[in-house]
């Protein structure tokens, strides 16, 4: 049985998605191919498709949302791993009883039409990785 099936995307964090998005169509000579606010977590994000994997901008909007501490704490750059996953509550239950500390006890929606959960980045190295499900 396949757990994490694939890098779904990486998650990168900048001050201005404006300044995000003209920065990364010339590094990959395409624009993005989505935007989207998702308001519950106080970030705007764009996407980029390279080959099966997205990269996905994150910007704060507003001073208390996770990207801006994340930011003010770190600067810009990688804030996460993303993982596609075929049953994210199984997978939750699999991480849970392995040890690892969930942020969220339920799958909660996410950016890109998915179910979403992060496992806490004290117990994965210093990385912090998201499990991705399509929402069907």
């Amino acid at each position: 049985m396949e757990h994490l099936t694939n890098i779904e995307h990486l998650g990168i964090a900048v001050k201005s998605l404006e300044e995000g998005n003209a920065l990364y169509t010339k590094i990959l000579g395409i624009p993005p191919y989505k935007q989207e606010a998702i308001e519950a977590e106080g970030v705007r994000t764009s996407f980029f498709k390279v080959g099966s994997t997205k990269i996905e901008l994150l910007e704060a909007t507003h001073a208390e949302s996770p990207i801006a501490k994340f930011i003010e704490k770190r600067g810009e750059g990688l804030h996460h791993v993303a993982y596609a996953v075929d049953n994210i509550k199984a997978e939750m239950a699999r991480l849970s009883l392995e040890g690892f500390r969930l942020l969220n006890a339920e799958p909660k929606e996410g950016a890109d039409h998915k179910w979403v959960c992060f496992l806490h980045p004290k117990d994965t190295g210093g990385t912090l990785i998201e499990l991705c499900q399509d929402r069907g």
